[in-house]
């Protein structure tokens, strides 16, 4: 104890007994208080923000990447969607050139919110999550079938923020010039054609809520999400500079999009036009009146300016998925089998099974990763305690293990 009296911050001078704790450093005889540290950390929160804040004022045009390069990069983890692809490229590039603008310009660049319209399977979280890694801005991506009317159970509408927030490390300004992808969009459509007469808390009131954020305006978020915490300071977030992506299956909207186009014709005289158009995948003709339809409110359609669509995917594109991006579902487990010294290699035969079975009960490029993880799951059980060193999956093992497995039988249930 005596010695704890003798020893002084090297900073401050304050003895050992006037401070919490004293913490030695790598050399004898030298320490620093605790009431130090506490000076420096907000010193360097006070720099940081300091910086951070002349650095996203002066965003170098130079140094944006281009719509192709974006595209590139995208081309790398996803496979076909070449219009859809072209749509986010061009609008990241010109979210990136609106916070490039100088703030005494007098041209006002809008942000074009974007609307992603693809059955369930085809990549529009991929490509979000894929667009993710590429960007300098904070990028996070929430689910709008947990979001509710304030004061329902359920999550506020302001809690999309927070998780913005969150990746920004709560910096405002950050945080402020971010992206938000919106999965699920079509989960919030209202229940009915018509305007609720009774409270519809989680579809119309719901995109009641979102035109405030998607427009741009300041909204107060819980910096720790949700009503759990309702002592907390709320945070002011501008959303005009925010841009928002949302994507949604929009599940049964090619019957609205087929009645419009009016494809059923009685008689014998058929319009030119009408005979041009391909059946097989009508959401390339889908249109604001179609999501109307379906049952977004106009407001909300009127703030997502920019409507893509995604194509079903073929087979083709579905073998070329299995395969070719770098996160590759074969390449994924030949990675894992790699790390216990086996060479994992996949017959062209079994790779063409397992792809017809995709399409067979239209389970889309999520589905491949269900049958694989069927084909592989007694071999990754067995060969990690075994002194395999090759391991070869063929059409009549990757059948055998199918039928093994009674996937056949829930496949065909489920269809």
């Amino acid at each position: 104890m005596g010695k704890k009296q003798q020893v002084k911050c090297a900073f401050c001078g304050r003895p050992a007994n006037m401070s919490e704790v004293l913490i030695p450093s790598a050399l004898d005889e030298t320490y620093i208080c605790a009431e130090c540290v506490d000076q420096i950390h907000e010193m360097l929160k006070d720099y940081r923000h300091e910086e951070s804040e002349k650095n996203s004022e002066n965003i170098d045009l130079n140094s944006i990447p281009k719509p192709k390069e974006i595209n590139d990069f995208l081309n790398q983890y996803v496979i076909g969607q070449d219009d859809a692809k072209k749509y986010l490229s061009v609008a990241v590039y010109n979210h990136y050139k609106r916070l490039a603008q100088g703030k005494d310009d007098d041209v006002d660049i809008e942000k074009s919110n974007i609307i992603i319209v693809g059955p369930t399977g085809t990549g529009k979280t991929l490509l979000a999550k894929t667009i993710a890694r590429y960007l300098n801005v904070p990028f996070t991506i929430v689910d709008a079938t947990v979001l509710t009317e304030a004061g329902y159970v359920g999550e506020d509408i302001e809690s999309l923020l927070t998780r913005l927030l969150q990746v920004a490390d709560y910096n405002v300004e950050q945080a402020e010039k971010g992206i938000v992808f919106i999965d699920e969009i079509d989960k919030i459509a209202r229940k009915g054609d018509n305007p609720s007469i009774t409270r519809d808390v989680s579809g119309e009131g719901v995109q009641q809520g979102l035109l405030k954020l998607l427009e741009g305006s300041v909204v107060n978020v819980p910096p720790q999400g949700g009503r759990k915490h309702p002592e907390q300071k709320m945070i002011q977030v501008n959303t005009k500079n925010i841009l928002f992506i949302c994507g949604g299956a929009f599940d049964g909207i090619e019957r609205k999009i087929a009645q419009r186009l009016n494809t059923h014709v009685v008689g014998y005289s058929t319009d030119a036009k009408r005979q041009n158009i391909q059946r097989d995948n009508f959401l390339q003709y889908v249109s604001p009146q179609d999501l109307k339809s379906f049952g977004l409110i106009p407001e909300i359609i009127g703030r997502l300016p920019i409507l893509t669509h995604l194509n079903p995917l073929n087979r083709a594109d579905l073998r070329r998925i299995l395969t070719e991006p770098n996160n590759a579902i074969i390449r994924q487990y030949k990675k894992l089998f790699d790390m216990d010294n086996v060479a994992l290699s996949f017959t062209d035969d079994a790779l063409d099974l397992i792809v017809d079975k995709a399409i067979e009960y239209k389970l889309g490029a999520r589905g491949l990763r269900s049958i694989v993880e069927s084909i592989m799951i007694d071999a990754m059980y067995d060969v990690p305690s075994s002194n395999v060193k090759e391991f070869e999956v063929t059409k009549d093992y990757a059948m055998t293990k199918l039928i093994a497995a009674n996937f056949e039988t829930i496949a065909k249930q489920n269809d």
